[in-house]
């Protein structure tokens, strides 16, 4: 089986990738892993080529629309170590169209389409549970440290949703930052744009809202195990009505 290896980015997998189909390899006779840069480290380097990797997208767009949607998803996942189950999905991909994501027998799309899905359900999920917090310019923050690096299609999604306000999304995992200013999107780190602080107003609304969930609550409907089935634990951290409980 011949080694490849790549620089780690996500240009790279894909330059990589249409470096190797296109050189006529049998996918199922190669394997493509993240360089490590260690002294007897086997394998050919692929140099990212970012032409190369715009030529492939294109190139399945064409030929499978919906495997692009599918390699989208497996992107923000960040998964590690199926690089090679990638570079198969995408031959199988140009050699079937868009019945590829059908072929959940085959190894390698079951894993890349799992894996697809899993960042999806994760993007829909935050869309329902960002919590905006007024700062003392005016301006809106939610706070998220999600699985799955999904800060580009949600900022893009709150754009279309909160038009008329500023606001910035900060990703305390990647310590990544959006911003809206009411008629541009950017991305950066939070500290590029500003040094935020909650308003006198908006600390009061939370008091009052913390309050009111607790009040509402009945001891004896109470159902943590269902709670946390529809609205994972993990998620609370950045959720109004659950701090201080």
């Amino acid at each position: 089986m011949n080694q490849y290896l790549y620089d780690g980015t996500p240009e790279g997998l894909v330059s990589a990738i249409a470096s190797i189909l296109d050189s006529g390899e049998n996918p199922e006779e190669a394997h493509l892993a993240v360089r490590q840069d260690m002294l007897f480290e086997e394998g050919l380097f692929l140099r990212t080529d970012s032409a190369f990797a715009e030529a492939l997208f294109e190139r399945l767009r064409q030929r499978a629309p919906d495997a692009v949607q599918t390699l989208w998803y497996f992107m923000m996942a960040e998964a590690d170590g199926l690089e090679t189950s990638l570079l198969r999905y995408i031959a199988l991909a140009f050699e079937h169209g868009d019945r590829v994501n059908g072929y959940l027998t085959h190894t390698s799309v079951k894993a890349i389409v799992g894996t697809a899905r899993k960042a999806g359900r994760e993007l829909h999920r935050m869309k329902g549970l960002m919590r905006f917090e007024q700062l003392r310019d005016g301006a809106w923050l939610a706070r998220m440290e999600p699985d799955c690096n999904v800060m580009h299609p949600l900022a893009r999604h709150f754009s279309r949703r909160l038009r008329a306000q500023e606001w910035f999304i900060f990703d305390a995992r990647r310590r990544s930052a959006a911003h809206w200013d009411g008629h541009d999107l950017s991305f950066g780190t939070l500290e590029q744009f500003s040094r935020p602080e909650l308003s006198l107003e908006e600390r009061a609304v939370q008091q009052l809202w913390q309050t009111f969930f607790k009040t509402i609550a009945i001891p004896e409907r109470k159902n943590p195990r269902l709670q946390q089935s529809n609205m994972p634990a993990k998620y609370w951290k950045y959720l109004t009505e659950k701090q201080g409980e």
